[in-house]
Order: C-alpha cells, then sequence, then structure tokens
C-alpha cells in the first residue's frame, strides 16, 4: 500500500493573522516566516505598484531564507487608494483619525498586492488584486471610539473589512478578501502560472 504524497510546504512571509485566517479557512496549512522588510523604504509610482513591489520584496526575502528551502512562498502587502495616495498602516492614533475623516461617506480602491515563489526550482509570479471600498459615515464619537481600540493602528488604510469597523463599511466591489488582506482567486490562478494546482496543496 503506497501512501499519498505529502501536499508542499507552504510559507506566508507575513505576520498578518488575517491572512494567515484566509488561508487556513481554504483548507491551506502554511508556516509564518515573517520577512522584517522595510516597508517605508520601499516606493513605487502607482499605488497599485507598490503593493506589487512589498508583495515581491516580502516573498524574496524569506525565500532567500535557509529555513523556506524548497517551499512555496507568499507573500502580500496591501494598500488603500484614496486621491491617488498609497496609505498604509497609519503612524498614530491623530494619522488614523484623520484619515477616518477624510474617508467617511467615499470610496477607496484596496490594492493587494501577490507574490508566489516555488523555492524548490526558482520560478515565480506577481499580481496586485483591486477591489473598491465604499465607506459609511462614522460621527467623530464614532471615529474616537474606534482609533481608541486599536485596531486601525494595525492595518492598512486604517480599517478592516472582518473587525471592529465592519459597520463603517457600506459596501464592496469585488473580492472581499481582498480587503481582508488576500484574494484566494488570484492565488489560485498565480498557482496556475507555475503548474500547481491549488488544491494539492490542501492539508
Amino acid at each position: 500500500m503506497t501512501e499519498e504524497p505529502r501536499p508542499r510546504r507552504l510559507v506566508l512571509a507575513s505576520q498578518s493573522p488575517a491572512r494567515l485566517g484566509l488561508l487556513r479557512q481554504a483548507g491551506l496549512a502554511p508556516e509564518v516566516i515573517v520577512s522584517g522588510v522595510d516597508e517605508d523604504a520601499l516606493t513605487a509610482p502607482t499605488p497599485g505598484e507598490l503593493a506589487r513591489i512589498l508583495a515581491e520584496a516580502k516573498a524574496t526575502t524569506v525565500a532567500a531564507r535557509p529555513e523556506a528551502a524548497g517551499a512555496l512562498v507568499i507573500g502580500c502587502d496591501s494598500v488603500l487608494e484614496l486621491d491617488g495616495r498609497a496609505l498604509g498602516k497609519p503612524a498614530d492614533a491623530e494619522d488614523a483619525t484623520a484619515r477616518w475623516k477624510a474617508m467617511r461617506g467615499r470610496s477607496g480602491v484596496l490594492r493587494t498586492g501577490h507574490c508566489v515563489i516555488d523555492t524548490a526550482n526558482g520560478r515565480r509570479t506577481s499580481a496586485t488584486a483591486s477591489t473598491t471600498v465604499r465607506f459609511g459615515e462614522p460621527d467623530d464619537a464614532e471615529i474616537a471610539a474606534y482609533v481608541a481600540s486599536g485596531e486601525p493602528l494595525h492595518v492598512a488604510g486604517a480599517f478592516t473589512l472582518d473587525g471592529r469597523s465592519a459597520p463603517f463599511i457600506d459596501g464592496i466591489d469585488g473580492d472581499p478578501g481582498n480587503v481582508i488582506g488576500l484574494s484566494l482567486p488570484l492565488l489560485r490562478r498565480l498557482l496556475a502560472e507555475l503548474d500547481i494546482r491549488l488544491t494539492d496543496l490542501w492539508a
């Protein structure tokens, strides 16, 4: 009786619990190796390109480490595009408050860069997914309460779709997973470009 081959090792080059949760819900069991990339040191001409460059930097850094040898490495990074600017994590509570006052009643585009590297053969691919987010109109007291929770200080754009700010988001146009931090449909397509079926990675 022959044993079924074990699925490839999967490494998530991100400390985001939301991304890890999305992958686990999809039947995957990634290890986590944090890249330590200095996100503020990287620039790009557009927010979408910046998200992709950040994702590639994270994946490349982790893929080069001995502990990632032979694994499939996934790097992701998100920015919110508002008025043509790329907004990552807010610098502090004051910044988060100002952002929410600027975003309420408007729409922004959440752009998440994805990069997959197969360290077994060096092949790689990357792309950016975009989802429009329609913000509601929380009043100043609601914004203050949300900022005081600490949540917006740790996420791109100062909001999450699956956390305390969910009541302040009127709707989205596109993939909700992308707003949370990782687009599973895009990941499936990127894996296919590397001749890997996502279903073969199920734990």
